[in-house]
């Protein structure tokens, strides 16, 4: 049995279900009745001197069911007022059976009918909880809801729990109160516990996600609170104070999110394929810049793909920091040692020592500077990590013997009009030139749109300056861009790590590029405001054009040479084998590049760029 097919049933049959079993509980628990009253399981000569009895009470009892309506009430929602429904119903019923035995004459004691209406109250609520029962074990064995933890077992936590029971997205677990009098009680049918005990229930309750539902606390404990919850590794949602919600008002902190899904302008792609499960379960990987966006995103996958063991490599001390603490607490509840480690792509030996110390047999490199303004201003730094150590991430990888190398590319490399772009594409030169000098390990690189909530792109800009009233700022009227959410970004890498040939370059088809305007718009929208029309000055949000920046095209492309490109197992990724330069050229790019970053001098580093990257040109100002 499965739970989409009990909910797919219409509510019509579900309630002929429940009319049908109250029915059937009628005669079944009056032959109980008669059977306690004489203590006996087959009272069968009393059932046969009253079966008028059960003819007329199966009868008149399904007529007052349906009357009552007993088979309306929703599984999900059953709570006190619906056992309350059935044990009027039941009262009801016994008073029949009373009068029904009088009316007919029929000789016994008239206990029978009180201990009947007592036996269909019990039965009917019972065969309910039963149902609560199966419907739950379904859910935890399918996985369909999110488990939840609910801190505060007041009047809030409580109406939380209760909403909670109806939806299909969540399932209340526990209560987590600091009310040491209601630790050890149940509260609307979950356990109270203790906060000092919240981390280890998470583990063992597979609990993720934290609901604060204290709505009247202070800020500077709700702060504190959130201060010490961040560390489960679990998300964490606050429920606004009952004033706000009365008045309509949500304070600053409390703006509802805009989910990425909703901006795309397409389905969501499903990258989730089986493939991805048996490249990763077992292996060592190492995730350089496990601390970004999509490293980060990539380690927190990669705990539902079994690996042996994951290595976060970062630079940032506060980037590790922060990931280490996010994803700790689900590694070790799936068995999945963590292993943290400082440096830098750039760093040869400290590269290497890590690899060959924890054994790397994957790696997947998305370190990287990607902002282009930036970038552009701070060229031979962006080169160095970007081109450098992708190179020295790659060649250490290929002499370790790794199975695996991906390298986290860029739309913004295919006739890139900024430096960062340019820089990429080189870096997919490199990996293209190693590939063909190594057999044993497969290398291959993943080519992203803009993904929408990563850090730098234009969901938390649009959302911090919505935040704040506006305006919101979009460079230009046509600018336009591919779009994924952090979620398929990782996915994505993860799946060309699974189908690698080697020298191949991946793409997602993402459909039509979005305007960055109409994201703007659809934003302001989706936040429950209006955008300003700068003609009448109605609305709540201005939007404002202030002109590319240095580097930055109208659109971009995914593909050198769209003629490249091949299909792979999965139908909404593509692959690409596009033009790579010879050995000895990308040596001698390699040599002039580190010739550059030695004298400190920007405009050799340019001049290299505009000779070798197929495509560069630098963008004409655009108001």
């Amino acid at each position: 049995m499965k739970l989409s097919d009990c909910k797919a049933l219409p509510r019509s049959v579900k309630r002929a279900i429940f009319f049908v079993t109250d029915t059937a509980l009628v005669p079944i628990g009056l032959y109980a009745a008669f059977g306690l009253r004489y203590g006996t399981l087959a009272p069968l000569d009393r059932v046969h001197d009253a079966f008028v009895l059960f003819v007329l009470m199966t009868m008149l009892g399904a007529l007052v069911i349906w009357k009552c309506r007993l088979p309306q009430i929703k599984l999900n929602a059953f709570e006190m007022r619906a056992a309350t429904k059935i044990g009027v119903v039941a009262a009801a019923l016994a008073v029949l059976a009373i009068s029904l035995s009088y009316i007919l004459k029929l000789s016994g004691p008239r206990s029978v009918p009180l201990i009947f209406g007592t036996l269909f109250f019990l039965s009917s609520v019972g065969v309910r909880i039963a149902g609560q029962t199966l419907l739950t074990w379904l859910e935890d064995r399918e996985g369909t809801r999110q488990r939840v933890a609910i801190y505060g077992a007041g009047a809030g936590g409580i109406q939380m729990a209760a909403a909670l029971r109806q939806s299909s997205e969540a399932r209340p677990v526990l209560f987590v109160d600091d009310n040491p009098n209601l630790h050890g009680l149940m509260a609307a049918g979950l356990p109270v516990y203790a906060p000092g005990k919240l981390e280890q229930l998470v583990r063992r309750h597979r609990i993720e996600r934290v609901l604060l539902a204290m709505p009247s606390i202070s800020e500077e404990r709700r702060r504190n609170l959130i201060d010490d919850l961040s560390g489960l590794g679990v998300e964490m949602q606050i429920l606004p104070s009952y004033i706000d919600m009365m008045s309509g008002k949500q304070p600053d902190h409390q703006m509802q999110p805009v989910s990425p899904d909703a901006l795309l302008g397409r389905d969501k792609v499903d990258l989730d394929t089986p493939e991805i499960a048996k490249a990763y379960a077992g292996r060592v990987v190492m995730v350089t810049g496990a601390g970004g966006s999509i490293g980060s995103e990539l380690c927190r996958q990669l705990i539902n793909r079994n690996p042996a063991r994951i290595v976060l490599f970062e630079q940032s001390e506060y980037a590790l920091y922060a990931i280490d603490r996010d994803i700790r607490a689900r590694a070790d509840a799936a068995g999945i040692p963590i292993v943290a480690r400082l440096g830098s792509v750039a760093d040869k030996s400290r590269v290497t020592s890590v690899m060959e110390q924890e054994g790397v047999e994957i790696v997947l490199h998305a370190a990287a500077y990607k902002h282009v303004p930036l970038v552009e201003e701070n060229e031979l730094e962006g080169a160095r990590n970007n081109v450098l150590g992708t190179r020295i991430v790659a060649e250490a990888a290929a002499a370790a013997g790794v199975e695996r190398f991906i390298l986290v590319s860029t739309d913004k490399a295919v006739r890139p009009t900024n430096i960062m772009g340019a820089t990429k594409r080189m870096a997919e030169l490199v990996v293209q030139d190693l590939q063909t000098r190594n057999l044993r390990t497969r290398l291959a690189m993943v080519r992203f749109g803009n993904v929408l909530g990563s850090s730098g792109s234009v969901l938390p800009l649009f959302e911090k300056q919505i935040e704040q009233g506006g305006p919101v700022t979009v460079t230009h009227k046509d600018v336009t861009r591919f779009f994924m959410t952090i979620p398929e970004a990782a996915r994505l890498v993860l799946l060309a790590g699974a189908y690698a040939e080697g020298g191949d370059v991946f793409v997602l088809d993402m459909g039509e590029p979005q305007k960055i305007i109409d994201i703007a718009r659809r934003m302001i929208e989706l936040s429950g405001r209006t955008v300003k029309n700068p003609k009448t000055g109605q609305g709540d949000v201005a939007i404002k054009i202030t002109g590319l920046r240095p580097g930055e095209k109208l659109y971009e492309e995914l593909l050198i040479d769209d003629a490249s490109l091949r299909r792979t197992p999965h139908a909404k990724i593509l692959r690409a084998q596009e033009s790579m330069f010879s050995q000895i050229e990308v040596a001698a790019m390699l040599r002039e590049l580190e010739m550059a970053l030695a004298e400190a001098d920007s405009d050799r580093l340019r001049g290299l760029i505009a000779r070798k990257v197929e495509g560069y040109h630098i963008q004409e100002a655009v108001g």
